[in-house]
């Protein structure tokens, strides 16, 4: 897919997850920014990240995904660029999203399949995070999903309280909107280049009842199967090294 015009804007839905309580203290900030689509913020967003100590982007969105958008005004700046993609196929995902109305309970059952399924990806993000010199920011499309499977694993390595990790999740709620409106005009230029029709997912049903649902089934279900919420990113090759540096450097 061509890469097609784009507003640049502001992103509606980041955040730094300094202050966060884990193990031996509290998240220090410009440690692991958490976000929707930088690959389309306006210049002077992309300034700012960087001389605030930016090093590292993580772009977990789907080849297609980058196939529309691009790195934006991230490729000229000296900041490094790693895609790791946690759907390989968003059409699909959109497709059993639909049979599953796109639910809160529907959308905790993809997280689960996520972590079981793009372990390597989620290990070699923990990685980049652990060695960046810099700050380091992740994102999917609105900062939710993928990006909110990743926020909860980097925290899970930093020991931090189950409690602490949904109400991260949360706070993504009060954004939805803003999210829905930012992307939409990338996301339905996509879904119409696939043959999808954008109304028909519109994502209302995520705005309903309690986001917190689908964070604590993943959470709840990765334990029931596994025994270790990190044990399918252990089997990946996740390391107690890496770990340990992930904590010593994300102490405040």
């Amino acid at each position: 897919m061509t890469t097609i015009d784009i507003t640049l804007s502001a992103p509606v839905n980041l955040r730094d997850l300094g202050g966060i309580p884990i193990a031996g203290g509290v998240l220090r900030d410009r440690f692991a920014i958490r976000t929707d689509d930088i690959a389309y913020v306006t210049e002077e967003v992309a300034d700012e990240l960087v001389t605030a100590g930016l090093t590292a982007i993580i772009d977990l969105r789907s080849p297609l995904e980058v196939a529309t958008t691009g790195r934006g005004p991230f490729a000229d700046r000296p900041v490094s660029y790693h895609h790791l993609p946690l759907i390989a196929d968003v059409g699909d995902s959109m497709k059993e999203g639909a049979q599953n109305r796109l639910g809160h309970e529907a959308m905790g059952e993809m997280y689960v399949a996520m972590v079981e399924r793009a372990a390597p990806q989620l290990v070699t993000a923990l990685n980049i995070i652990a060695y960046a010199p810099g700050a380091t920011a992740f994102h999917c499309a609105a900062g939710r999903d993928r990006t909110g499977v990743l926020a909860a694993m980097l925290l899970l390595a930093l020991g931090a309280d189950d409690d602490d990790i949904v109400a991260d999740y949360a706070r993504t709620g009060e954004n939805m909107a803003a999210i829905m409106e930012r992307n939409r005009p990338v996301m339905g230029a996509m879904w119409k280049a696939l043959g999808f029709d954008i109304d028909a997912f519109d994502g209302r049903t995520l705005l309903e009842g309690s986001m917190e649902v689908s964070m604590r089934m993943l959470l709840t279900t990765l334990r029931e199967r596994h025994g270790d919420a990190l044990a399918p990113l252990r089997a990946a090759g996740l390391g107690d090294d890496t770990i340990a540096r992930l904590r010593a450097r994300a102490l405040a």
